[in-house]
């Protein structure tokens, strides 16, 4: 089995560059394919979707809204125990991204004078309508629904739709559909991939367009995200997981082992590097790393056996500072700190979509249950992009007030430049402005 071990002073710019885009690189190859399942289902609509079920999901549907029903027997056949952990997580992220709110909820409209006469500041509002992607089929990720749900129902956002894929017998999973009713949202559509994306871009005779589409999925998802943010707002890039274990000498090598393989464990396009200057651990978890691949059962082994040959595996590096400045650099969706002083190392980390602090906070509590959001950033996008909060589903209106006063203060300043700039008609809109004392 390989395993990629990189040093950091010695890899080729082409393997550097390997890394940094990840699993990005397989989007790319995906968006000739993609392209024709957009214009089939702007012209065919709910007929496009039916059919692409039954080729990629092999289900023969006979409607593609979830029914009331099928709320009701997901309430009573869910396992009690899953009922429960959901239950438990759904809370917490909950009470998060409540304090969220409330912060936000101090400057939801303000105004401030700018000078005498002239004032000027923000509103807060809902967008008016949200599509929320979650990955399904085979396997079923109610955390995914509770993540954008709760969020987006806190937020207000008056009509909130979800897509997922349907199972072959042409059923959503029980904990999904419990997961999305605790969350406030029974609006959902059996349908996935770049098709889903589509039918929230443009509608069909189902499904409802909407203004937003968020949530991560497939490269085929975020190829269509990419060709069809002319007609939507994308939303944050969300494509295959990415992870770094940043490391010194004090991390645990035995639960290193175990947090390279935590998100690693996603698909073959994920990503997950041990960076660390202590050649020890690095020599070490590098060679145990297939012992603890081999102990997995399929998918995931061959997932991983494929991801650590290309996009995973260890970065040896020369210091702490160096590890440190290839974790900026690289700007990765999860960034798990396990150094002697955890929380003075991550004040120095400023791209990441989520910084783990410490060898008990491991990947998995940030997926399910501390609170805050799993749906980050990915591919880089760190750089430029924040983690998903209540402010993925609110938009700031500009407010303004300038009085009589105001106007003739402003009133010389602003001609004149309208003027440099040969717009006749801004300066004439004051110029010649009947103003009633």
């Amino acid at each position: 089995m390989k395993i990629g071990f990189y040093k950091l002073d010695e890899i080729d710019e082409a393997t550097k560059m390997r890394l940094l885009r990840r699993g990005e690189a397989d989007i790319d190859a995906t968006i000739a394919q993609v392209k024709p399942i957009i214009e089939n289902v702007r012209q065919n609509g709910d007929a496009a979707l039916f059919d692409y079920a039954k080729k990629f999901d092999r289900a023969d549907l006979k409607s593609l809204k979830v029914s009331d029903a099928e709320f009701e027997e997901a309430r009573r056949t869910l396992d009690p125990k899953v009922k429960q952990a959901i239950d438990h997580a759904a809370g917490n992220v909950r009470k998060f991204h409540e304090a969220q709110m409330q912060r936000m909820e101090k400057d939801r409209e303000w105004m401030v004078e700018i000078e005498e006469g002239v004032f000027a500041g923000e509103k807060v509002s809902p967008i008016s309508s949200v599509g929320l992607y979650v990955p399904g089929g085979k396997n079923q990720y109610p955390s995914a629904v509770y993540m954008l749900g709760i969020p987006a129902t806190l937020a207000g956002v008056p009509k909130i739709i979800i897509t997922t894929p349907p199972r072959p017998d042409g059923t959503i999973g029980d904990a999904l559909l419990y997961a999305a009713e605790i969350s406030g949202v029974r609006d959902i559509y059996k349908a996935g991939g770049a098709q889903a994306v589509t039918a929230m871009a443009y509608g069909t005779q189902t499904i409802p367009a909407v203004h937003k589409v968020l949530g991560p999925g497939s490269p085929y998802v975020a190829a269509a995200k990419q060709l069809l943010s002319g007609i939507i707002n994308p939303g944050m890039p969300a494509g295959p997981s990415d992870a770094i274990i940043l490391c010194d000498e004090s991390a645990d090598p035995h639960n290193t082992i175990l947090d390279v393989l935590n998100e690693a464990e996603h698909g073959p396009d994920s990503a997950s590097l041990l960076v660390t200057h202590n050649e020890a651990l690095a020599k070490h978890v590098h060679t145990e790393l297939p012992n603890y691949i081999n102990a997995l059962l399929e998918p995931q082994k061959g997932w991983l056996t494929t991801n650590m040959a290309s996009y995973s595996g260890v970065m040896l590096t020369n210091s702490m500072e160096d590890s440190i400045e290839f974790c900026n650099t690289y700007g990765a969706e999860h960034l798990l700190v396990k150094t002697k002083n955890s929380k003075e190392t991550a004040k120095q980390i400023i791209n990441a979509g989520e910084i783990l602090m410490g060898e008990t906070t491991p990947s998995s509590f940030g997926n399910y249950a501390i609170g805050v959001n799993h749906v980050l950033p990915t591919g880089g996008k760190a750089h430029s992009y924040s983690c998903t909060s209540i402010w993925d589903f609110l938009k700031r209106t500009s407010l303004a007030n300038v009085t009589e006063k105001g106007f003739n203060n402003l009133r010389d300043t602003v001609t004149t430049l309208t003027d440099y700039e040969e717009f006749p008609a801004h300066g004439n809109v004051l110029r010649d402005r009947n103003i009633k004392s």
